[in-house]
């Protein structure tokens, strides 16, 4: 993981938003699915956040990365004009080198004048929320750990990380091969026990036995939506306000209770909450 940790330009611009409610959608892993792009803009209008947890690009891709950038660049400014958008690096995004030589993601700082990333703490009404790089060496680890113990002291009611990586151990880190956790994120959640953290990267854990699309460690939800095909990206629903989730995918989908004990937490929707169905209310 790479990318600088220092609050900037955008954080003085940024540093507190107000928002209509907190309806927030949270999805990752869309690897230059231009039709789940497209969707995200179809929907923006419905929500106060949209937090993309990295992973926008795909390395895979016979189009070349320069154009991706273009492309997707053009999308998220797009997505930033109509609600609040959130985005983070994931390890699919990393286009340069830092003076260390260890990568980062040069072309999401560009954005960072308009839309909040990599090193960025914001306030949204009175909720914290803390944007970590994919970190790809000692230095910006290093960083990463600057950015969760500087922001640790900042008072709030609650406190969100975007993290591309799931923490290591968690059912949301699990994947066909085994898992794709994050050590050093497990022992940073034990440490610092944030409301919630927004993360990716491992695509099949929601649809797996041993997985699932949410985890707690200690107070700390872990919410990953998972990757699928398709026009439509699976994604989460947040109240936050409500302390309330709604995962939606190809397989389904289920609600959770973010007051509940973790074992009580998840069910199937039978029918939609009334948290998810209610207008927003005028800013």
């Amino acid at each position: 993981m790479s990318g600088p940790c220092n609050s900037g330009k955008s954080a003085a611009l940024f540093g507190t938003l107000k928002v209509r409610g907190m309806k927030c959608l949270l999805t990752a892993d869309l690897h230059y699915s231009l039709k789940q792009f497209d969707w995200l803009m179809r929907v923006a209008p419905q929500f106060d956040l949209i937090v993309l947890a990295g992973d926008h690009l795909d390395t895979f891709s016979t189009v070349d990365g320069r154009a991706q950038i273009l492309v997707v660049s053009k999308y998220l400014e797009r997505l930033a004009s109509i609600t609040k958008l959130v985005i983070s690096s994931g390890n699919h995004d990393l286009d340069s080198h830092d003076s260390a030589g260890e990568r980062r993601s040069e072309w999401l700082q560009k954005l960072r004048a308009d839309i909040p990333t990599d090193g960025d703490g914001l306030y949204i009404d009175d909720v914290l929320f803390t944007i970590c790089p994919w970190w790809d060496g000692p230095l910006a680890k290093a960083r990463v750990a600057e950015l969760l113990e500087r922001d640790a002291r900042k008072v709030r009611s609650k406190w969100i990380w975007i993290y591309h990586s799931p923490p290591e151990g968690a059912l949301t880190a699990q994947e066909l091969s085994g898992t794709l956790g994050d050590a050093d994120l497990s022992a940073w959640v034990r440490k610092y026990q944030p409301d919630l953290v927004f993360c990716g990267h491992a695509h099949n854990a929601p649809f797996l036995s041993r997985g699932s699309w949410i985890d707690k460690i200690n107070k700390s939800w872990v919410l990953n939506a998972g990757h699928q095909i398709g026009d439509i990206p699976a994604h989460i629903i947040i109240d936050i306000k409500a302390e309330a989730a709604m995962w939606s995918s190809l397989a389904g989908a289920q609600l959770a209770d973010l007051t509940a004990d973790r074992a009580a937490a998840v069910s199937p929707l039978t029918k939609p909450p009334a948290w998810l169905t209610a207008p927003r209310s005028p800013g």
